[in-house]
Protein backbone atom coordinates (compact mmCIF):
# COMPACT_ATOMS: atom_id res chain seq x y z
CA UNK A 1 0.00 0.00 0.00
CA UNK A 2 1.24 3.43 -0.73
CA UNK A 3 0.21 7.26 0.32
CA UNK A 4 -2.06 8.63 -2.43
CA UNK A 5 0.17 11.84 -2.80
CA UNK A 6 3.53 9.81 -3.12
CA UNK A 7 1.90 7.80 -5.60
CA UNK A 8 0.90 10.54 -7.86
CA UNK A 9 4.01 11.85 -7.48
CA UNK A 10 6.35 8.78 -8.01
CA UNK A 11 4.45 7.61 -11.35
CA UNK A 12 5.51 11.18 -12.68
CA UNK A 13 1.83 12.95 -12.78
CA UNK A 14 3.12 15.66 -10.27
CA UNK A 15 6.39 16.85 -10.14
CA UNK A 16 6.90 17.35 -6.32
CA UNK A 17 5.09 15.61 -3.87
CA UNK A 18 3.81 18.42 -2.31
CA UNK A 19 2.32 19.56 -5.56
CA UNK A 20 0.30 16.38 -5.15
CA UNK A 21 -0.50 16.73 -1.90
CA UNK A 22 -1.88 19.98 -2.48
CA UNK A 23 -4.11 18.69 -5.30
CA UNK A 24 -5.55 16.07 -3.00
CA UNK A 25 -6.19 18.84 -0.38
CA UNK A 26 -7.49 21.06 -2.94
CA UNK A 27 -10.30 18.50 -4.10
CA UNK A 28 -8.60 17.67 -7.32
CA UNK A 29 -7.63 13.81 -6.63
CA UNK A 30 -10.38 11.58 -5.96
CA UNK A 31 -10.14 7.49 -5.54
CA UNK A 32 -13.06 5.18 -6.54
CA UNK A 33 -15.02 8.59 -7.09
CA UNK A 34 -14.70 9.51 -3.37
CA UNK A 35 -12.28 12.66 -2.40
CA UNK A 36 -8.74 11.62 -1.51
CA UNK A 37 -6.78 13.04 1.21
CA UNK A 38 -3.26 12.75 0.84
CA UNK A 39 -2.49 10.06 3.50
CA UNK A 40 -5.02 8.14 1.43
CA UNK A 41 -3.85 4.54 0.82
CA UNK A 42 -4.12 3.48 -2.46
CA UNK A 43 -3.96 -0.68 -3.80
CA UNK A 44 -3.85 -2.15 -6.47
CA UNK A 45 -7.23 -2.00 -8.76
CA UNK A 46 -8.09 1.78 -7.47
CA UNK A 47 -9.44 4.06 -9.85
CA UNK A 48 -7.36 7.18 -9.35
CA UNK A 49 -8.74 10.33 -11.04
CA UNK A 50 -6.86 13.90 -11.06
CA UNK A 51 -8.41 16.78 -12.41
CA UNK A 52 -6.57 18.65 -14.83
CA UNK A 53 -7.01 22.15 -16.41
CA UNK A 54 -9.34 21.04 -19.20
CA UNK A 55 -9.66 17.43 -18.79
CA UNK A 56 -9.55 14.61 -16.02
CA UNK A 57 -7.41 12.15 -16.29
CA UNK A 58 -8.05 8.48 -15.15
CA UNK A 59 -5.73 5.83 -13.82
CA UNK A 60 -6.45 2.63 -12.41
CA UNK A 61 -3.02 1.25 -9.66
CA UNK A 62 -1.47 -2.05 -10.43
CA UNK A 63 0.90 -1.56 -8.33
CA UNK A 64 1.28 0.88 -5.64
CA UNK A 65 5.01 2.46 -5.13
CA UNK A 66 6.37 4.69 -3.17
CA UNK A 67 9.56 6.02 -4.95
CA UNK A 68 9.79 7.25 -7.52
CA UNK A 69 11.54 5.56 -10.57
CA UNK A 70 12.32 6.34 -13.95
CA UNK A 71 9.44 7.12 -16.72
CA UNK A 72 9.39 3.14 -18.35
CA UNK A 73 8.58 1.44 -15.00
CA UNK A 74 6.26 4.46 -13.64
CA UNK A 75 4.49 3.75 -16.88
CA UNK A 76 4.18 -0.33 -15.42
CA UNK A 77 2.60 0.90 -12.24
CA UNK A 78 -1.01 2.48 -13.60
CA UNK A 79 -3.31 1.66 -16.57
CA UNK A 80 -4.62 4.77 -18.09
CA UNK A 81 -8.18 4.97 -18.75
CA UNK A 82 -7.94 8.95 -19.38
CA UNK A 83 -10.11 10.03 -22.37
CA UNK A 84 -8.33 11.72 -25.23
CA UNK A 85 -6.63 15.02 -24.73
CA UNK A 86 -9.09 17.62 -26.25
CA UNK A 87 -7.45 19.55 -29.48
CA UNK A 88 -7.31 22.89 -27.89
CA UNK A 89 -5.09 21.35 -25.32
CA UNK A 90 -2.59 20.62 -27.82
CA UNK A 91 -2.34 23.79 -29.92
CA UNK A 92 0.78 24.64 -31.70
CA UNK A 93 3.33 26.68 -30.15
CA UNK A 94 4.19 30.10 -31.52
CA UNK A 95 8.24 30.36 -32.42
CA UNK A 96 9.95 33.25 -32.61
CA UNK A 97 13.35 33.80 -34.26
CA UNK A 98 16.64 34.34 -31.71
CA UNK A 99 17.35 37.65 -31.28
CA UNK A 100 13.98 39.00 -32.85
CA UNK A 101 13.39 40.61 -29.26
CA UNK A 102 10.14 41.57 -27.49
CA UNK A 103 6.67 40.75 -29.80
CA UNK A 104 4.62 43.57 -31.08
CA UNK A 105 1.22 43.95 -30.35
CA UNK A 106 0.43 42.56 -33.30
CA UNK A 107 2.45 39.71 -32.33
CA UNK A 108 1.21 38.84 -29.20
CA UNK A 109 -3.05 38.80 -30.99
CA UNK A 110 -1.47 36.11 -33.36
CA UNK A 111 0.10 34.27 -30.81
CA UNK A 112 -2.53 34.56 -28.93
CA UNK A 113 -5.19 33.68 -31.60
CA UNK A 114 -2.85 30.54 -32.38
CA UNK A 115 -3.40 29.55 -28.73
CA UNK A 116 -7.41 29.58 -29.08
CA UNK A 117 -7.64 32.57 -26.57
CA UNK A 118 -9.69 35.04 -28.73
Amino acid sequence: MARVDSWLWAVRVYKTRSLATDACKGGHVRVNDKPAKPAQEVRPGDRVTVRSPGWDRVFEVVEPITKRVGAPVAAKAYVDHSPERPAYLSAPMARRDRGAGRPTKKDRREIDELRGRR
